[in-house]
């Protein structure tokens, strides 16, 4: 029999599977609703769309690097126990080797084949999700690349071999020897980890949040009862301010705090007899900018009483 969009939108709403994976069910079982229930079931698809409701908030970072190129992956559970799942483990792993072959777009990357597997990464997550018994989610992803010298990477809050909790990429340019740029460059992004710098230099800084700066300065400058002259050059040295606050190259450098990280970087080229350059970073923190739900405990003893 033929089968319709009614139909697909039907099951989807049963089973909250996704629309390709509807139709082929429907498909499969000649259009009776109730054995394409059981048939997404049987695949583990239906288990996993159930469960899509629930926040996944935890989960860990993953970074892949082949020396010139590295990616960084968020992949988020709902529970930190399942972080230290070997399985989940293992399925970051891949996932961030798969990064490595696609340009940092996630419908790329869910759509890419799985290393040593016949599935996609997308499969191999719902597989897992079916496996583990909850909701994961594959977040983002971030690549950086140079065309000499090296791509660094560093894990803060390592669970295991390049996952954990904040995973950063920094790419540096040069001519130089690619083993010692690299060893600088994970200083960099220890750096990074811990001061977490909103760009990389003023250039790079989201003109949006410079301009609320510069109001807000100036709305305190102006309470202050000072003229207008004064009043803009006050806000002007409140701004150089924040530029070493938040950029990276404007920072004091954690492993030697006498000099900015640009500073660093020049000793560093000194050091190594050959041009270096900052060209880029990704700073991934688990769960930023995910709302959580918030467990009302006694509310769930209530309602379980109650059932």
């Amino acid at each position: 029999m033929s089968i319709t969009a009614a139909m697909v939108k039907e099951l989807r709403e049963k089973t909250g599977a996704g629309m390709m994976d509807c139709k082929g069910a429907l498909k499969e079982n000649d259009g009776d609703m109730e054995a394409a229930v059981d048939w997404l079931r049987t695949k583990g698809l239906a288990k996993a769309a159930k469960k899509a409701g629930r926040v996944a908030a935890e989960g860990l970072v993953g970074v892949a690097s082949n020396g010139a190129s590295a990616a960084v992956v968020e992949l988020n559970s709902e529970t930190d126990f399942v972080a230290r799942n070997e399985a989940f483990q293992a399925l970051i792993a891949g996932v961030s080797k798969a990064a490595l072959e696609v340009n940092g777009d996630v419908e790329a990357l869910a759509a890419a084949p799985f290393p040593g597997s016949d599935k996609t990464v997308e499969g191999e997550i719902k597989e897992a999700i079916a496996t583990i018994g909850e909701n994961m989610s594959l977040r983002r992803i971030a690549t950086v690349a140079v065309s000499k010298g090296a791509v660094a990477s560093y894990v803060h809050g390592a669970i295991a071999e390049n996952m954990g909790k904040i995973g950063v990429l920094v790419g540096l340019e040069s001519e130089g020897d690619a083993e010692a740029v690299a060893a600088f460059g994970r200083k960099i992004a220890m750096h990074i980890a811990a001061t977490n710098p909103l760009a990389l230099n003023v250039d790079e800084l989201d003109a949006d949040v410079v301009e609320r700066e510069r109001q807000i300065f100036a709305e305190q400058a102006r309470e202050s009862g000072k003229p207008e002259n004064i009043v803009e050059k006050m806000v002007e040295g409140r701004l150089r301010k924040f530029y070493e606050e938040v950029t990276l190259v404007k920072q004091a450098f954690v492993v030697d705090p006498d000099k900015t990280v640009e500073e660093a970087v020049e000793a560093f080229a000194k050091e190594l007899g050959s041009p270096v350059k900052l060209v880029g970073f990704v700073r991934y923190a688990l769960g930023e900018g995910i709302e959580k739900e918030e467990a009302d405990f006694a509310a769930e003893v209530a309602a379980a009483v109650g059932s």
